[in-house]
């Protein structure tokens, strides 16, 4: 009877699994992520960056087509004037959401499963807010006239700004999203650009790296003062969480075309964001974990946490679909439930019904641990929010538009092939410079895990 007691640090075990495995040490720690930047290119990565190489530069290809042709080049028509464009702009900026949130947030609230994932997903951030600064910018029609968005003293500007415009508004959180993250990005970066530099066998390496890590010692006086700013950028990133996607819904909510003036839009509009980026983080995580053998410290516990914020966030998404639904019915407002109608019923109701099976019935499988804790499955269904969180944005912008007050304007938006190139070049170079940071640069914060095995030690 002895042999079949349960003891009290197995129920440990099974509800607290441990955030580092496999009997790594502070040593062993520091030469597996190292090794990954330090050991020679593997062919499967130039493979890889040729691919999306490719598509980066079929990205610049239709760019300079665009500027040199128009935007009529576009699927864009009446009444559908904006389309694509917006919709991967407003899709991109979600994606960088879940970064500022596990690297915030997550450490505000000290949750040390962060730890592991943090760093892929601040640098996801800044590239998917690079890329979804393409779209607005193209989206003008003349580029070179794009720094009239920007408040900048001049008198010789024909066209002064419109500060009770959220598109403006878009500028300036955007702009300090993107700065705010980067600094809270490379300021968790110097202690492990410090590792590298003095574990630099030429002297390319150790000069680049000595100049990146800004003279890092590990001294106490450095850690105070690195605690102090990475605990303030927390501070500044939270609340960025919540304003960027807000405003970003205000393009929409501020204006008086039905289906899109609801003040449901910034909460509903935020729960996408971090629902499409945490699915994106899972997408990411799971090809790094595989390919570059980091089983022991991106753990199942890691994966699962990710699982169980797309389930609430995805329950979240389709209680505000729901929301919008009811509203439109119980407003009388005619012309905002003939919209809703049209979306359920229309000619784009292929589109809102992938929506809605991606993005309200497949994260509802992750109720179930065995999925929850399934590589190919959570895979599977982390591509699937995503294409649904894509589609969200396009029935919003499209199916509002397509049919105006008169069926004299009725009109129905086809994408050009400029239009699908343009989007895939820009996935093209999203995973680019994801495959040049994931080389160059320590992919997991060494200094941050080192932290968790102490505390998982040391029984905390």
């Amino acid at each position: 009877m002895a042999d079949l007691a349960i003891r009290p640090q197995d129920i440990d075990a099974e509800l607290n699994p441990p955030l580092v495995t496999g009997g790594l040490t502070y040593a062993s720690i520091t030469e597996k992520i190292s090794a990954i930047t330090e050991s020679k290119t593997p062919r499967a990565w130039y493979i890889a960056i040729g691919v999306t190489g490719a598509l980066t530069a079929v990205l610049g290809l239709m760019i300079a087509y665009l500027v040199f042709t128009g935007i009529g080049v576009w699927g864009n028509n009446s009444p559908v004037g904006w389309a694509w464009d917006i919709t991967n702009f407003v899709f991109w900026i979600g994606i960088g959401h879940a970064g500022t949130l596990i690297s915030a947030i997550l450490f505000l609230f000290r949750q040390r499963w962060r730890t592991s994932i943090n760093r892929a997903a601040e640098a996801m951030t800044l590239f998917a807010v690079a890329c979804a600064g393409i779209f607005p910018l193209i989206h003008v029609g003349r580029p070179w006239r794009a720094y009239w968005l920007f408040p900048i003293p001049n008198t010789d500007l024909n066209m002064w700004q419109n500060f009770r415009s959220p598109l403006l508004w878009d500028v300036f959180a955007v702009s300090t999203y993107a700065t705010v993250s980067a600094l809270f990005w490379y300021v968790g970066l110097i202690p492990d650009l410090a590792t590298l530099r003095d574990r630099a066998r030429n002297k390319i390496r150790q000069w680049i790296f000595g100049i990146l890590s800004l003279g890092w010692r590990g001294s106490a006086h450095h850690w105070k003062h690195y605690e102090m700013a990475y605990l303030i950028l927390a501070g500044l990133s939270t609340p960025l969480v919540l304003s960027v996607h807000t405003i970003v819904s205000f393009d929409f909510a501020v204006s008086v075309i039905p289906g899109w003036h609801t003040t449901i839009f910034p909460p509903y509009f935020v729960a996408g964001a971090i629902f499409s980026g945490f699915a994106m983080v899972i997408t990411l995580m799971v090809i790094a974990r595989q390919t570059l053998h980091l089983e022991d410290l991106i753990t199942m516990k890691h994966l699962e946490n990710m699982c169980k914020v797309i389930l609430a966030t995805g329950s979240i998404v389709g209680y505000a679909y729901a929301v919008e639904f009811f509203t439109a019915f119980f407003s009388g407002n005619p012309y905002e439930r003939f919209t809703f109608i049209n979306r359920a019923v229309g000619p784009y109701a292929w589109a809102v019904w992938t929506m809605f099976t991606c993005n309200v019935f497949a994260p509802q499988l992750f109720w179930f641990k065995k999925i929850r804790t399934s590589i190919p499955a959570m895979f599977a269904i982390s591509i699937v929010v995503n294409i649904g969180m894509w589609f969200e944005r396009f029935v919003i912008i499209v199916t509002s538009l397509h049919r105006d007050y008169l069926p004299a304007s009725w009109g129905y938006f086809r994408p050009t092939a400029i239009d699908v190139l343009t989007f895939a070049g820009s996935i093209g170079l999203f995973l680019t410079l994801f495959l040049l940071f994931a080389r160059f640069l320590p992919i997991i914060a060494v200094s941050e895990v080192k932290s968790v095995l102490h505390a998982q030690e040391s029984g905390h």
